[in-house]
Order: structure tokens, then sequence, then C-alpha cells
């Protein structure tokens, strides 16, 4: 507990410093101002990493609790992406429902349902609301099951009550296509997410998305046209685009590092560095929350002094460096899944070994067996 931030500014003072953050001001003219006003938002934010840690936490026991193989993963929001999300929404800083967030990746629908009703019946944090992208899928294609809560701290822990989480559920072929259209976004330079950009690939984007929840059996946004339609569109879309090619040379441009672990060493975060200009990556391991955190924000202020957003950097929780890039391989460039799926829909061939099966989406793996000590712990404070 010691190793997290606490908070001590107002609400009112948060608002203030997302209403500097989000305009583009000079530093050498408003150097005070934007000093101030960046140190309260990475410090509001900074208070959310120990209920992001203890919400995920939960979601690890509730799987194992449920024999549901899948990955859990938490990360808290880049400063880029806090001053964009400003500048399109009228919500204030204060009211961001998503600056700490988890995500739960498993493979199959029946998987999300168990999780997300367990959520909704037992957890102890304040149920808020929901979005089921999944049952009203966005006209993008989004996919996915957005829960959001109210952290509930015990004892030393009260100090954080409050504190807004969102919790993603979904499958690994939903994922697999939420990140594929972040990584061709990030190698165009594109806000494809956003639906902003090249017009040919946010079509192919919603078009697969109607094929993969044609795979799930799952509801979808209808663009009017037949299967064999669709998947005409979508293979004119891969040859005006070179899309699957395209995939593929995203994935083998890619250079990524990471510092040596010792074995036995079980970091808690990883500190992710994508460079916009070479396309390269660098993983650095932390094990404690108050060095990990600094350096997040010496990496983002760098990069503003820099006065261009050179790096995308984030900040993550996981158990291991391999379902770190199974949470997050847009950074990685990984986006075998998305095409592989693509590739036998409109071809009726993989692009490598992958076998598309109905349920499970792909081969099982190991269910996360974490450090429960911390479980323990809480349970003798409670």
């Amino acid at each position: 507990m010691a190793d997290y931030p606490t908070f001590d500014f107002t609400n009112a003072e948060v608002n203030w410093a997302g209403k500097i953050i989000a305009q583009k001001l000079s530093l050498e003219e408003n150097r005070e101002d934007l000093l101030r006003a960046y140190a309260i938002a990475n410090n509001w934010r900074e208070a959310h990493a120990y209920p992001m840690r203890s919400i995920r936490h939960q979601l690890i026991a509730y799987m194992m609790h449920s024999n549901i193989d899948g990955i859990t993963s938490a990360r808290l929001k880049r400063m880029q992406a806090i001053r964009g999300k400003l500048q399109r929404s009228p919500v204030k800083l204060h009211q961001f429902q998503d600056i700490g967030g988890c995500r739960v990746i498993v493979n199959t629908m029946q998987d999300i349902d168990v999780i997300v009703n367990k959520l909704k019946a037992h957890s102890r944090h304040q149920y808020r609301k929901d979005s089921n992208y999944i049952g009203s899928p966005k006209a993008d294609g989004y996919r996915c099951h957005h829960l959001m809560f109210n952290f509930v701290g015990r004892g030393d822990a009260d100090i954080f009550t409050g504190r807004r989480i969102e919790i993603q559920v979904r499958t690994r072929l939903q994922h697999a296509w939420a990140t594929a259209v972040e990584g061709v976004g990030m190698f165009r330079g594109e806000y494809l997410k956003g639906s902003v950009g090249h017009d040919g690939w946010l079509e192919l984007f919603r078009l697969a998305s109607e094929e993969f929840a044609t795979i799930e059996g799952a509801p979808y946004q209808n663009s009017g046209l037949s299967t064999l339609q669709r998947r005409k569109r979508l293979r004119e879309l891969d040859s005006e685009l070179q899309a699957l090619n395209t995939l593929n040379n995203i994935r083998s441009a890619v250079e990524w590092t990471s510092v040596a672990i010792k074995a036995g060493d079980r970091p808690d975060y990883y500190l992710i560095t994508f460079d916009n200009l070479d396309k390269t990556v660098s993983v650095s391991p932390y094990f404690g929350p108050k060095e990990a955190l600094k350096s997040y924000g010496e990496a983002e202020a760098n990069d503003n002094a820099a006065g261009s957003e050179l790096n995308n950097v984030v900040l993550v929780q996981a158990d291991k460096i391999e379902y770190l890039q199974e949470a997050y391989p847009n950074y990685f460039g990984d986006t075998k899944l998305f095409r592989n799926v693509l590739a036998k829909s409109i071809y009726g061939f993989n692009e490598d070994e992958f076998t598309l099966k109905m349920q499970p989406l792909a081969p099982a793996r190991p269910r996360e067996n974490p450090d429960m000590s911390w479980f323990r712990k809480w349970k003798r404070l409670s």
C-alpha cells in the first residue's frame, strides 16, 4: 500500500488540470500552469494504480474459481489518450471511466457471460453501468463488453474508494479484431480506432467484424450484404489495399527488445515504448509501482518536451511477458490471428498454421497462476 500514490487535489483542481492539458499551449508562455496541470493530471492517474491492480486480481480469482482459461492485464491510460479524449469529449477529467482499465481475454462467448454475471452479482466494488458492444456492436464494428465500477477500499485502501475502473471482457477473436485496428492505425499514423483514416481500411474492418461475429454466432452491424457479397467485397478490398500483405509486413517490420529478466523473477509492471518513426518497441520490466509510475511519467514528459508525439508509451500490469504480448499485440505488430481468420473466411485457406474452429476460437492457453499472497494478506486486513 505504501508504494502506491495517494491523491491530494479536489475535483475542481483535477478538472482545471484537464482543461489546461487539453489545450495546445506554449510551454515557454504558460510554463507554470502547464507544469502544475500535468503534475495534477499525472497524480490523478497514479491514484488509480492500486484500485486497478486490486480489481484485476479479483478477475483472476473469478476465472480460477470458474475454471475459465484466458489472460488478464491492466493499464493506466496514456496521457496522449487522456488529452485526445478531453479534446473530443465534453466529459471532465474527474469523470473519466477508464483512467485505470482491466482487460479479460477468454476463449468463448459463454466465458464472457460467466465473468460479466459474476462481476455484477458478487463484486464488492460498486457496479455503475455496462456497455454491451457484443449484443449491440458499434457502427465501426467494435465488439466487447465494458463494465464500469467504483472501487471500494477497506482499511488503509479506503483512501482509494470511489476511483473509477473500467473492465473490458472479450473473446480472443474480438480482441484480434480490436488490436488489428489499433495496430494498422499506429503504423499508418491514422486514428482508425476512432473511425478517422483511410476509407478502404475502415470498410475492411467493418466487414471483417461482420464476418467474425458470424463465426461466433453473435449480432453484428448489418452492411446489407449477403455472406457471398460481403466476402466478395472483402476480397476486392484486400486486392486494393494489399491488406493481408500489409498485415504480414507490419509483423515483420517490428523489432522489439526487452531488458533481460532473471529466471524466477516476476516483474509486476512493463513499460512499453513504441517508436512511431523507427517502428521499434522496447519493453522495460518493473518490480513495484513506485519506480514503474515514475518511469512512465518521465517517458511521457520527455516525449512532450520533444514537441511532438514521437512515441506511444503505456504502462501495463501483467503476470508474464508472454501475456503482455498477447494482451497488447498492436504494440508488437502481431496481427496473426486476425490475418489468418480473415484469410480463411474470404479465401478458404490459412496464411499460417491456424485452424479455424467455431468454439473455442483459439487453442486453449494455460490459466494464469498468479501469486495470491496479496489475497491472503487482504483477507487478514478485511
